[in-house]
């Protein structure tokens, strides 16, 4: 059995040429993009690990599903918390805007702290 390993050279050095495996075809949102962007940058150790083991599409997946679940887990509790309904929609638009724009960035911020940028 014979490997085909071709080789770069490299200054002095030759190099093999290494290529990963295809990793499956998976849709990942804006919170997997984020916190793909946060582990290439500050966590390279844990994005190396996950890309050479073929993981990374797997666990961005995963982390994007939490995350969103997490969003409108909270997005919903808080408009029930502080009575932001579809009564209040109805009667003044601007206020309902207003509240919900208030509770999004709020969730925002709890998902980005707890999933996203750890």
């Amino acid at each position: 059995m014979t490997n085909k390993i071709t080789y770069t050279k490299q200054g002095d050095y030759l190099l093999p040429n290494l290529k990963l495996p295809e990793q499956p075809k998976v849709k990942i949102g804006i919170w997997g993009k984020r916190h793909l962007k946060y582990i290439k940058h500050r966590r390279p150790i844990l994005y190396t690990n996950l890309l050479t083991s073929c993981k990374l599409t797997a666990y961005l997946a995963d982390i994007d599903e939490q995350a969103e679940e997490m969003f409108f887990r909270l997005v919903k509790q808080l408009a029930e918390k502080e009575g932001v309904t579809e009564q209040l929609k109805a009667e003044n638009q601007m206020l309902w805007v207003k509240r919900m724009n208030n509770i999004r960035n709020r969730a925002t911020e709890i998902v980005n702290a707890e999933l996203i940028y750890v």
